[in-house]
Formats: structure tokens, sequence, C-alpha cells
């Protein structure tokens, strides 16, 4: 049966899940609480919640890691529980699409396979789909024909770069530099410049906030804790600062585009040209991003018109529509 199916993209950050039963899609935190080591306290975004907050005895976590499976007993236990609420408990027997990286190895891939095959969700068959078609045909680019495509999905631990043709990948590479980069550097930055400590969930505010806050012409504020005293404080932050300390991850990720480009076949390189690339992925949306990826390749930039989404809409149109289903592949074609 045709709503007897679910789409899964697991992202480090975001997990998103399809459901067929009512053309839904969850999106919430990839992220699981274990309490006292044993005991499901919360998953998803209620997680998310108790991050850099929970007591010693609560432990949070991503189960995802540089776009591959770290801990496979977590990521299973989130799995389900996230179809259970989906389906409303009607998963049994039913076809599974899930999206992979291209630029990972064998072993990680059969890993998302065995994710699914182990966790209780008694699936009927399980697809694997390379995670950048996916991306084409949730842009809504017609991945199939000859002309060439290249797809730059920026994420939380990773960006995957990608070349695609006639439904495949030519060309892919994964580097280990995203949303967690940024938010990361704009940490530093702020403990540099101001002496202030601030939390994760504060840099990543403050990094989403950036395009507003220039847009508007107003300053930005964080809360932390002040170095030298120790004390809680709120302080007024430079935007430039900010933009600035980008610039270098920003720069890593144009200069990979870069080599992929000077190792495209030329007529498929002709077709880049042409349509421009296409950027998606959550750390896409950071502000300038596009711009810095225009200027540093010279193409045109085509920007997601819901990035977060492209991938997970991508799945369920390949689970919908015939004409895309040769896409996906089952972990007997993938070994063979």
């Amino acid at each position: 049966m045709a709503n007897n199916v679910f789409g899964i993209d697991l992202g480090t950050y975001n997990i998103r899940i399809y459901s067929g039963h009512n053309e839904s899609v969850i999106i919430e935190k990839n992220m699981i609480a274990i309490e006292n080591k044993v005991n499901l306290f919360a998953f998803g975004d209620s997680a998310f919640e108790m991050y850099e907050k929970a007591p010693a005895n609560i432990q949070t976590s991503f189960p995802l890691t540089n776009g591959v499976i770290a801990d496979i007993k977590n990521m299973q236990i989130l799995i389900k529980s996230f179809i259970e609420i989906a389906s409303k408990n009607n998963y049994k027997n039913s076809d599974f699409y899930i999206s992979v990286p291209t630029d990972i190895t064998e072993v990680e891939k059969r890993a998302f396979y065995d994710l699914i095959k182990e966790s209780k969700l008694k699936a009927r068959n399980i697809y694997m789909v390379e995670k950048a078609v996916a991306d084409g045909i949730g842009l809504g680019v017609d991945v199939k024909s000859s002309q060439g495509m290249m797809v730059v999905d920026v994420g939380y631990n990773t960006t995957e770069i990608s070349v695609i043709a006639l439904g495949g990948i030519v060309l892919s590479k994964l580097i280990k530099t995203g949303g967690f980069k940024f938010d990361d550097v704009i940490r530093n930055a702020v403990r540099r410049e101001y002496s202030l400590v601030i939390g994760a969930k504060s840099a990543e505010k403050l990094k989403i906030s950036l395009a507003e806050l220039k847009k508007k012409n107003e300053p930005a504020y964080v809360y932390g804790r002040d170095i030298v005293s120790g004390l809680p404080m709120e302080r007024e932050v430079s935007i430039s600062l900010i933009e600035d300390s980008l610039k270098e991850h920003f720069k890593m990720i144009v200069d990979n585009v870069k080599q992929i480009l000077e190792r495209t076949p030329p007529e498929l390189a002709a077709d880049i040209y042409r349509n421009g690339l296409f950027l998606t992925g959550g750390g896409s949306l950071v502000s300038d991003f596009g711009i810095n990826l225009a200027n540093g390749t010279g193409l045109k930039v085509n920007l997601a018109p819901d990035a977060i989404e492209s991938v997970i809409q991508g799945i369920a149109e390949i689970s919908k529509n015939d004409r895309f289903k040769s896409v996906a592949y089952t972990i007997d074609r993938m070994e063979g």
C-alpha cells in the first residue's frame, strides 16, 4: 500500500521523517536524553531543551556524528520513537526509504540499513537513496536528465558537495565543516574579544539572527559568563566581528567546491555554468554564505526555497513517483 511508506533523513542536528499515512513530515532535533545510563528520559526537541542544562544523571547526546551513525542503539530508539508517533503505532510491514551520504564507506552505509533492519520496526522493504539525489528531486530538478547539476548541502557537522547526472552521482565530497563549526568559531570570537563564555545554543541563535540584524541595522546581544568575574552577564557584540570569524569556514567550503568543479567533466561543467549550483541544508541559511559562494566560484547560486526539508521532500517524491523509483536501491544492489 502506498501509504505504508516512511522516508527518513538523518542529519547530525535534525531528524526528518516523512509518513505516507498522512503525507506529513516530522522535523525534530536528532538528540536523545538517557537517565542513569539506561532509561529513555526524552528525545527530539524535548531532549534538546535539556542540552547544556541537564544534571549529571541525565546524558544528552547526538547519535549521529559527521554524517555517520556513532551510536546505533540510541539511534534505533530515536527512530522507533518517532515512527510510532508519525504512524500512531501503525508501522509494521512498511517500506522505508533512508538517505545516505555518498562519500562514506560501504560499512558506514550498511549501518544505515541495519539501523532500520534491527530496530524492531518489522520493515517490509528497506531502500537507500543517495542524499544528493534526494536533494535534487526535492529542489524540483529533473535529476534523471543528462543535464549535470551541482548540489552543495551544508549540514551541521558536514557539507556534501555533489555533481549529479542521469540519476546518479558523478562526483561527491564530504567535508567536516558545517553549522557546528560556524557556532564554534562564534563562541571563540566572543570569548577572545569580550572575555565572555557563551553556550552552543547562544552561538546558534546569534548565527541565525545575523541576516535579520544586518537588515534592521540592529546590534546583537548575547548572555554568558564573564571570564574575569565568573558572573552571568549580557554583552553587545559586533556583527562585523562575527561575520569576519565565519569567513575562514566559508572559504574552506568554497575552496572544496572549486576542487570538485576542477574535476568535473567539461560537458557537465558547461551545464553547471549555465544553470548555476544549488545550495541547500540548514547551514546554507547563514548570513552572506550564498554571496560568498557565488563570488568565490563565479557561478549563479540557486538557494533552496526550503533548505531544511529538501532531502525529505525528495524522498517523499521518490516513494510516490514511479519515475524516480530506480534511484532507490537495496542493500543487495549496493553490495553487488
